[in-house]
């Protein structure tokens, strides 16, 4: 059986055989015959960490335990409301932290827990989603394009797929629909850098 555990751009968390690269907590989200419920999430602390750590080992989905999700890359990882694990990725969390401090304010781990749930998910579990204009947009960040997740970077909005990326387009300039959380995207402004998954035949520059 094929689980319901991994993460898109646009929030949903669907049953996708790809692994993906980086495993993501929200909680336990599942039943006992490892279902998803309606919760999509159980506490505010979203993150995202390496899949193989300090040699630990872990069924999926085992009763009692948090639900295991799965992201493509850090950059859908970021676009679906989640940060980097303070233990597993700590440098990317330091430098996390640090950046999300200076550009949206906040002082305190919990300060950025509050401010990035209040901007990536409504009460009723619907990703929040804002407009600007393309070409202001940060390496990084998540939008749509032709109804379709479209990464931004550099000159290019790689088009998303659970695979993988499967074609550069041209970046153009004018009004967009961002997936990725406003708090995020300012972060990603202030000079945080994730690393996507290689286009297919790409490599991002």
């Amino acid at each position: 059986m094929t689980l319901q555990n991994r993460v898109l751009p646009t929030g949903e968390i669907a049953a996708i055989p790809e692994r993906g690269t980086l495993m993501g907590n929200r909680g336990i989200l599942h039943d006992a015959d490892q279902r998803l419920g309606k919760a999509r999430w159980r506490h505010p602390h979203w993150v995202t960490c390496q899949l193989s750590f300090k040699n630990r080992r872990r069924a999926l989905m085992q009763p009692g335990n948090y639900t295991e999700l799965f992201f493509l890359d850090e950059t859908t990882a970021l676009a679906a409301g989640h940060r980097p694990c303070g233990e597993c990725r700590r440098a990317e969390f330091k430098r996390f932290v640090a950046l999300f401090h200076a550009a949206n304010g906040t002082a305190t781990l919990a300060g950025i827990d509050r401010r990035m749930h209040h901007d990536r998910v409504t009460r009723t579990r619907r990703q929040v989603r804002h407009t600007a204009q393309l070409e202001t947009l940060p390496n990084g960040t998540f939008i749509l394009h032709d109804a379709t997740p479209h990464l931004v970077w550099d000159k290019h909005l790689l088009r998303y797929s659970p695979g993988g990326y499967t074609a550069a387009l041209p970046r153009h300039e004018g009004p967009v629909t961002i997936l990725t959380p406003a708090c995020t995207v300012a972060t990603l402004a202030a000079g945080y850098r994730p690393v996507p998954q290689t286009i297919t035949g790409t490599a991002p520059a």
